[in-house]
């Protein structure tokens, strides 16, 4: 049954069922057999009513020939499909040659001209294969990030020859070619195709296509952590002696592979500013050739938020590159690129994924930036699992409707820590009590699903100024959110922090953000114990600092558990 080139494959449809017991006679296993009825047409005709069945040890007898030509079901459908309709009156079990003949005259269809179609000013071949200058595929009748997050990069596009609703994963660490023409047509820009897993996969082509149509990007990649997505971009843009801008507040092993890696390494300079220090990034710009600002927004642990479309245009007018990580606010909250970003990275395991299970990074921006992290991306390695591109796809499925959830619960529990007397200072860009809240308003249209928040000791209420003096000569920290009002608070220290934590009941604690199930830590402990106290302090990382990372839980269940925690310290 050969397929012309360039032409969909037509299969007969088939059920799966378990193998037939070959012990009893051909005429009982014709009357308990199930019909499957149906009918398409192919060349003219009218198919008959198919019996499909599977000869004993299937998987075992399918020959290397037949894998080879076809990695997908329709190999198994057409063996199947010949076997059952030539073998009804034979008992006998085939042979190998069978599957051999039958998978030989399968064909793997070509891409030719007319198999190439422009989208976004870019082309996509019938396979899904993506090329050279390809925009984000994204469908007219996709207007909302909901809809995107669920059918772009499989909707439409995909090359992946199944009817099944989800994207199989492709495990493969190579992709084979029929002859040595083929091959220098691949090699020479003619024939679409893969090469090494290493160069790409079709599962992962999916989930990027769907990242990059809901980023607005022309293309992105994805790579085996946030961390490697990090580490690569700024090996490929920025060379030995160049000169890099980031801020104070960024997550701890970005600042380490900075400081310990580059910069005694290739002779990177680096300067560092506050995330609202605009002349400071004015001075740097003007005093320095820089090559890359890398920021975060919001920043991780203290949700500072920068404001991308004037740290863009500044940077910009120098010739410097803008790459804004943005984990903590997702694509669906902030559109870092229709900001004026050139790059935005996220640590795919946080929200994209979403169910805490895989790790994964990405990079979306256009295709000329793209390529030159992907041409290092090859050599590095760092390739992404078929399996774990499969995990974003079904993670950003849903991701709409957790980030919805969880930007609820963030700013609600976020409101109510803010109002109780033993939390001193709550850290999120939803209240105007924010020193970015205002910017978070402009670039935001949801503030994510992390609080940071540092809790208090304990509350004294004042009789008087003395007892106010008496505190501060006994070396205690003292902190009076008003002066009319008679309440002491005092900062908790390390031991009443993890007080706090251990009295809770519904979060994890654990390290990572984003997923379906509540997470808590104390970075003092998580990312920072290796650290003295006053190393922590450089940092600015507080003893009593709390970060939340809410789940998809009942915000009530999660009120009454943070209220309840509070109440033991």
């Amino acid at each position: 049954m050969a397929v012309s080139a360039g032409c969909a494959r037509v299969l007969p449809v088939f059920e799966c069922r378990s193998d037939p017991d070959f012990s009893t006679n051909q005429n009982q296993q014709k009357s308990s057999s199930r019909f499957i009825s149906g009918s398409f047409n192919g060349g003219g005709g009218l198919y008959s009513s198919l019996i499909l069945r599977f000869p004993p040890n299937f998987v075992r007898q399918l020959s290397i020939k037949a894998r080879r030509n076809c990695s997908n079901i329709g190999v198994a459908q057409v063996v199947a499909a010949s076997w059952s309709n030539n073998n009804n009156t034979n008992k006998n079990v085939p042979n190998v040659s069978t599957f051999d003949s039958a998978a030989s005259e399968i064909e793997i269809p070509s891409i030719d001209d007319e198999a190439v179609a422009a989208v976004d000013g870019g082309a996509i071949c019938n396979n899904g294969v993506q090329l050279s200058g390809l925009a984000a595929l994204k469908a007219s009748f996709l207007r909302s990030d909901g809809s995107i997050t669920v059918h772009a990069g499989e909707r439409l596009g995909r090359g992946i020859a199944t009817d099944g609703i989800t994207t199989p994963v492709v495990n493969t660490s190579a992709y084979w070619f029929k002859n040595s023409n083929e091959l220098i047509d691949f090699k020479e820009g003619r024939h679409a195709s893969f090469e090494y897993g290493r160069y790409g996969n079709p599962t992962t082509v999916v989930a990027e296509n769907k990242i990059s149509a809901l980023e607005g990007a022309e293309s992105t990649i994805l790579m085996s952590s946030g961390m490697c997505a990090s580490t690569v971009m700024m090996f490929a843009l920025v060379k030995k002696g160049g000169h890099i801008i980031t801020t104070t507040d960024c997550y701890r092993k970005t600042r380490i592979f900075i400081d310990d890696f580059l910069v005694p390494n290739m002779n990177i300079t680096v300067h560092v500013i506050d995330p609202a220090d605009m002349d400071g990034l004015k001075s740097a710009l003007e005093k320095n050739n820089v090559t890359l600002f890398f920021t975060e927004s919001p920043t991780n642990p203290y949700l500072r938020c920068v404001d991308i479309d004037l740290v863009s245009k500044l940077c910009h007018s120098k010739g410097t590159l803008v790459c804004v990580d943005g984990t903590f606010a997702t694509p669906l909250n902030q559109k870092a690129l229709a900001l004026g970003a050139d790059l935005v990275l996220h640590s795919a395991t946080k929200f994209i994924g979403g169910h805490n299970d895989v790790l994964a990074g990405c990079i979306s921006g256009s295709e000329e930036v793209i390529a030159k992290i992907r041409k290092l991306h090859h050599v590095l390695g760092g390739t992404l699992n078929p399996n774990a591109a499969y995990l974003i796809i079904r993670g950003m499925k849903t991701l709409h409707l957790r980030v919805q959830q969880q930007n609820t619960t963030g700013l609600r529990i976020a409101e109510v820590l803010e109002a109780h007397p033993k939390v001193k200072r709550v850290h999120y860009p939803g209240l105007p009590s924010h020193p970015e809240h205002k910017i978070a308003m402009k670039q935001m249209t949801g503030f994510g699903g992390v609080v940071s928040f540092e809790v208090s000791a304990k509350i004294y209420e004042l009789d008087d100024y003395l007892s106010y003096l008496h505190l501060q000569y006994a070396g205690f920290q003292v902190y009076l959110p008003d002066h009319d009002m008679q309440l002491l608070q005092i900062d908790g220290d390390l031991e009443t922090t993890k007080t706090f934590i251990d009295a809770l009941k519904i979060p994890y604690i654990a390290p990572s953000f984003g997923g379906c199930e509540s997470i808590v830590d104390q970075p003092a402990i998580m990312s920072y114990w290796d650290l003295s106290q006053s190393g922590r302090e450089m940092f600015g990382i507080k003893d009593n600092l709390v970060r939340f990372s809410f789940g998809v839980e009942d915000f009530e269940d999660l009120k009454d558990d943070i209220l309840q925690a509070l109440e033991v310290i």
